[in-house]
């Protein structure tokens, strides 16, 4: 359908548009012609992808005179794949000169990409990345040149090297939408490089789709994302943890592996070293005097030879030269060994030690001899180094790039950061595990060069209550900051606050409260009152995998397990990828036989991010207790420190919307449409307090009702029977009167009438 959305022509791929995406796009329409940056928080199942890219693609062929580009960033390959489908569906309803004008594609790591036998065929992402360096390095293609019988190259490699010299890469990508699968098969058809011809063609897109780590890591963003203009839009979506993401992009970890590793990498190194002076001193010599000059001489590196750049985000770094005392590569080795000495000494701990950077560097100054400005200088410094000794197995060297990682975070911030350093994990006090943990606290540092480069950045997901808590933590203003509730034509959300079992005792997770038995056996009676009640797909959320083995546990001694498989099977998440992948399947098949399953999770699990249970694969999700962080962690207390002296965040506030936003997510995952319907229950009695329960998403609670607030197993019982009744009557889909939730084309020209009218 095309209809008008305040002066704008947008073209929406479907026949009918529900009211808030009318909305949605009204908001961010606002945004983009105010040059500013949104927060959107939009219910699950209510087409927020499918408003995003016709918007602002829409705005896009408006504007011919100022093309906007869109990025849009997903957490997982599924999402990724999900927004490519909904493009190529908004690409078909196009007018067709527009739709021959417009690129779209995916981009993923070599391990989704590569399509060469040999080098696809390595387990480990990092072992595909050095398959692929040991072919295309442009070292081994010189060597192959005046070799080539002994030294194998990659055929699809050489057919992207040479139509890229010949500026005829566009030949092989005609506009269009390119999923991975379909990168995969151009790659194979045409003979060509499907990685390289996807990062160059990026710079030419019209909207790119990749990871977050794409935008915010700066090891991996200055390499593929260093092209795009200030034009362009960029989209988070699913951006709930955006802040964690943030984070983790900058924080490292360093434990007796690590620098056991680093020494066998240094020993390779200086092997290397003493080959090159004997077969090749000029190389060593020309690099020192690059060095001189500073690394921003260095050039544009062969496509192929890019590696991750610096993790540190400032820019005159590259302008000054390398420290005089690291420009020779063996003083530069002695430097290393120093350091891992200094760090294998901190190690060994009996106590917990936390510092700042600025001491660190210090303590590193003094018993090590390694000032700030060469620990600044050595994550670019090893770059180099590999590079003039033709390194190409760099996932060998995963090691010493950590240790120097670490070096250039300390070297570079002093604010922001904190170094913990632990003896051994506190849940585990037996085992000893000693880890230097450089811990980032303030997310808006990796974010922040994202939002100053980008005109438009928009930040959306399902649970983004409270919103207003976003700004302060990412440190940005948004222009336009909103909330959207769901319209519905019945009640297909049932959310209810569970506080007591049947025999009226409180049940919670609370830590004085998590193992008493009669919490145990209400938690157990719920599940199994409801696995009779309830038809198809069950989904148990619990707060970490230790209780959940230790319930599981309880309620097998108890026999409540039994008896629960009496009525539907019972499936488990556990840590390992394939066995939840497995376990998730059998669930699948259970529910379309008609047996009925139950599938236990963990909140902050793999499951609870990205799998959907949709229609009979979830009637109703239990989220039994509330999923707080481990509040002893020191890296989490040294981070609650800095939002309260910083952004004058509160411990509980910030302690009580990230474990509602996980809840939240948790519960949201059984609506994926408005057809569907589903029943929450919050299984804790600290869900009826009201400042838990105001940080749930405004789309929940306008579903959750004053009589649902303080149940008991029986009561609750009762409301999913009712509710089960209901939502078996037939309904009309499209909503009637002044309460149409399916706007059609002639919907939308009568309320631009009426506004127009007003």
């Amino acid at each position: 359908m095309k209809f008008d959305l305040e002066g704008l022509t947008v073209h929406f791929p479907y026949a009918a548009i529900y009211p808030e995406q009318h909305a949605y796009m009204g908001e961010l329409k606002r945004a983009l012609d105010a040059r500013g940056h949104a927060l959107l928080e939009m219910p699950t199942g209510t087409g927020k992808t499918a408003a995003l890219i016709s918007l602002i693609t829409s705005y896009s062929l408006a504007n011919p005179s100022r093309p906007l580009r869109l990025i849009y960033c997903t957490r997982t390959v599924h999402e990724m794949e999900k927004t490519l489908a909904e493009l190529r569906l908004l690409f078909a309803h196009l007018p067709p000169a527009a739709s021959r004008s417009l690129l779209a594609l995916g981009l993923s790591s070599r391990k989704n990409l590569c399509v060469h036998p040999q080098a696809s065929a390595a387990a480990a992402r990092d072992s595909v990345d050095t398959a692929c360096r040991r072919l295309t390095a442009s070292w081994v293609r010189d060597k192959a040149a005046s070799d080539p019988d002994s030294t194998p190259l990659c055929d699809f490699f050489e057919s992207f090297d040479r139509a890229a010299t010949a500026g005829d890469l566009a030949s092989y990508m005609p506009p269009g939408v390119y999923t991975l699968a379909d990168l995969r098969a151009l790659g194979r058809d045409r003979r060509i490089c499907p990685y390289f011809l996807a990062r160059q063609m990026v710079k030419y897109a019209n909207v790119v789709v990749y990871s977050y780590q794409y935008l915010i890591d700066p090891k991996v963003s200055s390499i593929v994302s260093r092209e795009m203009q200030k034009e362009c839009v960029v989209v988070f979506d699913e951006a709930h943890n955006i802040d964690n993401v943030c984070i983790e992009a900058l924080s490292v970890s360093i434990r007796k592996q690590t620098l056991e590793g680093a020494e066998r990498n240094l020993r390779r190194i200086s092997h290397e070293i003493d080959r090159f002076k004997a077969t090749d001193a000029n190389r060593l010599r020309a690099e020192y005097n690059r060095l001189v000059d500073g690394l921003a001489q260095r050039g544009n590196l062969p496509i192929s030879d890019t590696w991750l750049a610096n993790p540190a985000l400032p820019d005159d770094i590259l302008k000054e030269a390398v420290p005089g005392n690291i420009r020779r590569a063996e003083h530069f080795l002695a430097v290393l060994r120093r350091l891992v000495r200094f760090l294998d000494g901190r190690l060994d701990t009996e106590n917990v030690e936390n510092e700042m950077p600025v001491a660190f560097v210090a303590s590193i100054h003094s018993q090590a001899g390694i000032d700030q400005k060469m620990l600044r200088f050595c994550y670019d410094r090893l770059h180099s180094l590999m590079l003039t000794l033709e390194i190409t197995d760099t996932d060998e060297f995963m090691h010493i790039q950590t240790i120097c990682d670490f070096a250039t975070l300390i070297g570079t911030y002093t604010r922001g950061f904190s170094i913990i350093i632990e003896p051994y994990d506190e849940r585990m006090p037996d085992i000893r595990d000693p880890v230097i943990q450089l811990s980032c606290h303030d997310a808006s540092l990796a974010i922040q060069p994202v939002f100053e480069r980008f005109q438009t950045v928009v930040i959306t997901s399902g649970t983004l209550s409270p919103i207003d808590l976003y700004p302060r933590l990412l440190n940005f203003n948004p222009v336009i900051s909103r909330s959207f509730t769901m319209s519905l034509t019945r009640d297909c959300i049932c959310p209810m606050v569970l506080t007591r079992g049947s025999d009226q005792l409180p049940v919670s997770t609370k830590f004085d409260m998590r193992s008493d038995p009669g919490v145990v056996r209400n938690y157990g009676r719920l599940l199994l009152e409801m696995a009779a009640a309830v038809p198809d797909g069950i989904v148990c959320f619990f707060v970490s995998y230790s209780y959940m083995d230790g319930i599981v546990n309880s309620w097998n001694e108890m026999g409540i397990l039994q008896d629960i498989m009496q009525h539907k099977l019972v499936f488990i998440e556990t840590p390992d990828v394939v066995e939840t992948t497995l376990a998730l399947d059998n669930y699948r098949k259970a529910c379309d036989c008609g047996r009925g399953a139950i599938f236990f999770s963990v909140a902050r699990g793999k499951v609870a991010e990205g799998i959907d249970f949709d229609r009979h694969y979830g009637r109703l999700v239990i989220m039994f207790g509330v999923p707080f962080q481990y509040t002893l962690s020191r890296i989490l207390l040294a981070r609650l420190e800095y939002l309260r002296e910083t952004f004058q965040i509160k411990e509980g506030d910030f302690l009580t919307f990230d474990a509602l936003r996980q809840a939240a997510q948790c519960v949201g995952r059984v609506i994926r449409s408005k057809a569907d319907y589903g029943m929450m229950i919050f299984a804790d009695k600290r869900y009826s307090r009201h400042d838990k329960r105001s940080k749930l998403p405004g789309w929940i609670l306008s579903h959750l009702h004053d009589a649902h607030l303080n149940l008991s197993t029986d009561m609750a019982l009762h409301i999913a029977r009712e509710f089960l009744r209901r939502m078996a009557q037939p309904y009309d889909k499209t909503g009637s009167g002044g309460s149409k939730t399916l706007l059609t084309e002639e919907d939308l020209q009568k309320m631009a009438q009426d506004a127009m009218e007003m």
